[in-house]
């Protein structure tokens, strides 16, 4: 079985090589580079099944390497930077990045994200219990979303979504007019060692909002429950 391929961009060749001996000994497969460039490059080549990234690299920077890399690929894309911003989190978080950790970081921690973060995305089949599309009609139209396919349309044309947003999305629309609290959210869609990160759903409700919503400030369907979390409501 070939092992899972990670590249690490860093400019720090210090923490490349860190990062190197501890995700080796887990098993997987390191690629590393130095710049935004390079990173593009051995992307397109390599074609990881996870990319580590930077925010602060030469010749192209983090973010704008997670937006060329959203373009391209649904990979799982994980943030680092020393940067304690909530406007930077925000930011890469909308441009589709799947988890964003502060510098410096514990080690265990980055691993246990990077597998929450695997996880996630090796899930390729929806749980027993649930029709593989749900539809719902909406003020924008008919909106259907396709596990099998993990296709989202809206009155008959494709939504694009990241590989998150989507997940999100299934959760409510397949529960709709139920609340589903941010502790059901975060455990089915980000997994259990995200619990206390209510302002990711937070973000990602937005993003969503933006796409489905005829008004995404005033929204219609993905409704906030103060203080419990989230309701899909479709139209009767």
């Amino acid at each position: 079985m070939a092992k899972t391929r990670i590249l690490v961009v860093d400019d720090d060749p210090e923490i490349l090589e860190l990062l190197t001996i501890q995700l080796e000994f887990l098993d997987y497969k390191v690629l590393t580079s130095l710049d935004g460039t390079d990173a593009l490059i051995k992307f397109n080549k390599y074609q990881p099944d996870l990319v580590i990234l930077d925010i602060d690299l030469p010749a192209i920077n983090g973010i704008d390497v997670c937006r060329k890399l959203r373009g391209l690929s649904n990979v799982p894309i994980i943030m680092l930077s020393g940067r304690t911003d909530y406007a930077d989190k925000a930011l890469c978080l909308e441009l589709g990045a799947d988890d964003y950790i502060t510098k410096p970081f514990n080690t265990i921690e980055l691993a246990a994200r990077i597998g929450a973060v695997l996880r996630r995305f090796q899930r390729a089949s929806p749980e027993s219990n649930k029709q593989m599309k749900i539809e719902c009609k909406i003020l924008q139209g008919e909106l259907l979303v396709d596990f099998e396919v993990r296709q989202v349309t809206l009155a008959g044309k494709e939504v694009s979504l990241t590989e998150t947003e989507f997940r999100l999305l299934w959760e409510l629309v397949s529960n709709a007019g139920k609340v589903m609290t941010y502790s059901e959210l975060l455990s089915n869609v980000w997994g259990k060692d995200y619990m206390e990160a209510t302002n990711y759903v937070q973000n990602y409700i937005r993003l969503l909002r933006a796409k489905i919503e005829p008004s995404p400030d005033n929204p219609r369907h993905i409704i906030n429950i103060p203080r419990v979390g989230y309701r899909f409501d479709c139209l009767q």
